[in-house]
């Protein structure tokens, strides 16, 4: 890897903020999931005769079952202690003390899957014509994989569920936690920063286990002096850096130094020389992944349609989606420590068994003709 091969990345979360709210693309992304697979819904139940109203309430199934089962699976799975240590926070989206909206910090898409296999088994239980367990599944994972891809990518914009390190030219160095950081009002409560730049520093070596130099640079809004620019960099800025992002940045020890100027135009700048960690995008794996699943699915099912035998789109999701799992697992980081002396982490154990059904389902519906053959067995 050359210095100017990996990619910094800078994004922020937010969309905006205004006092105590945000709207995070997380959010967006989230919502716009459901909003398309509703439209794709739409228009696989019209090109199969289907009452189209029947979606409305399918899309209220799977927005209540997606939430539920994602948070109440993180918990389960991940932190359990919050359910007696932290009960209210379980699916409150927001801190109370000081107030603050967060949205809901954690989702497990075990969780997610599991909530929305129980949710369709509901909705299948009324009298729906055509609309057997199995068929209604068939045609959910289609835009549940779809949905998938794009909360992958608000994964990516909130710099969360990371890979490990990397020497690969296309690793990621994630500094907009960073950014958040230092210009946060708790940290900067002088309100003196006014932007946060980053630039590959070629003067300095590449460090190996996809340590790369880089060069922050700190501007300061006018009328800063020198003393409070290098007083901010010197304590806050370094303490972030050594103390809280140690994920993101490699500066302890000798692997900072700072120093402050003022430029001709009278800004005070800083820049901070560090190391920053390149890292496997494992959320944009995963939702590439998606997407050419959704393609997979998609065409699949406007090839068959009705003729689609039970359980075959539902068999080559559970395949496809968490047999990749366990296989992008090997590239991320764990996300909590108690998995650190687990043989496999959280996410590919929970990902077996859906894998081993995956299997079981799909030679099952190539045991089946066509969907009417179901209902004979």
């Amino acid at each position: 890897m050359t210095i100017l091969d990996f990619i910094i990345w800078n994004g922020s979360p937010e969309i905006f903020s205004k006092g105590t709210f945000a709207l995070r693309w997380y959010g967006l992304f989230f919502a716009l999931g459901f909003l398309i697979s509703q439209q794709v819904l739409y228009y696989m139940f019209k090109k199969e005769g289907k009452p189209e109203k029947d979606v409305d309430t399918l899309t209220i199934y799977m927005v209540i079952a997606t939430i539920v089962g994602a948070r109440l699976g993180h918990v389960l799975f991940y932190q359990p202690e919050m359910l007696w240590e932290e009960p209210l926070s379980v699916f409150l989206p927001f801190e109370l003390n000081p107030f603050r909206f967060t949205g809901l910090q954690g989702l497990a898409s075990h969780g997610g899957a599991f909530g929305i296999l129980f949710a369709l088994w509901l909705y299948a239980r009324k009298n729906r014509p055509g609309q057997s367990y199995l068929q209604v599944v068939d045609r959910i994972v289609v835009v549940v994989a779809l949905t998938g891809a794009l909360i992958r990518l608000g994964n990516f914009f909130n710099s969360e569920i990371i890979g490990k390190p990397t020497d690969k030219s296309y690793g990621v160095v994630f500094v907009n936690k960073f950014t958040e950081s230092v210009t946060d009002p708790r940290v900067d409560r002088e309100n003196i920063v006014e932007t946060v730049i980053y630039k590959h520093n070629d003067s300095i070596p590449l460090g190996s286990n996809g340590r790369v130099p880089l060069n922050i640079y700190l501007f300061f809004k006018k009328g800063t002096t020198e003393l409070q620019a290098t007083n901010f960099t010197g304590f806050n800025a370094r303490n972030i850096l050594a103390h809280n992002l140690y994920e993101f940045f490699d500066a302890g020890g000798e692997n900072m130094t700072t120093d402050v100027t003022t430029t001709t135009d009278g800004v005070v700048a800083a820049r901070i020389s560090t190391f920053g960690i390149a890292r496997h995008a494992a959320q944009l794996y995963e939702s590439i992944a998606c997407v050419v699943l959704f393609v997979l699915l998609f065409l699949i099912w406007n090839h068959y349609r009705n003729d689609l035998p039970p359980g075959r789109l539902l068999g080559i999701f559970l395949i496809w989606c968490f047999g990749l799992r366990i296989v992008f697992e090997l590239l991320k980081e764990n996300q909590e420590s108690f998995e650190d002396n687990l043989l496999l982490n959280m996410g590919q154990i929970l990902s077996i068994p859906l894998v081993i059904a995956g299997v079981i389902i799909l030679a099952r519906s190539y045991m089946l003709k066509r969907p009417s053959d179901a209902l004979s067995k």
